[in-house]
């Protein structure tokens, strides 16, 4: 079975999120309304509405860092992260943890970078050489 992921978040500015999904991630639009807007996130549904956002913390213990929680994100091939790594830069995107590799050496060894859209969303966006790699 292929399926897509179907994630909704709350926002506050429509206008804002355009030019963050769209314009900084290059996520393409679909439909919307008033109150709501849909990106496809990578190939994935992202629904963005108008209301209060999630409060979120640092409280998500992997390795040294403490990430923010709640999170979301997409697993990409390492090319396509990189690449995206270096649009975020290029736009001058403030990292909660910048571009980096997580479990070097080791099973599951990722690249990985965290940061937050203009709402106070975090994102984790991350990257592997091999699918296989990703639940190992």
């Amino acid at each position: 079975m292929t399926s897509i992921f179907h994630l909704a978040l709350n926002i506050t500015d429509l206008n804002q999120a355009r030019q963050f999904y769209g314009g900084v991630l290059g996520c393409e639009e679909g439909r919307s309304t008033v109150t709501w807007i849909d990106f496809s996130f990578f190939g994935h549904q992202l629904s963005l509405h108008l209301g209060t956002p999630l409060t979120t913390a640092p409280t998500g213990r992997v390795g040294e860092h403490l990430v923010p929680m709640p999170h979301f994100g997409v697993v990409l091939a390492l090319d396509d992260w990189r690449a995206l790594a270096a649009r975020l830069t290029a736009a001058g995107i403030k990292f909660v943890i910048p571009p980096s590799i997580r479990f070097a050496g080791e099973p599951g060894e990722q690249h990985t970078m965290f940061f937050v859209d203009p709402f106070g969303n975090p994102l984790e966006i991350k990257g592997f050489r091999h699918w296989d790699a990703v639940y190992a």
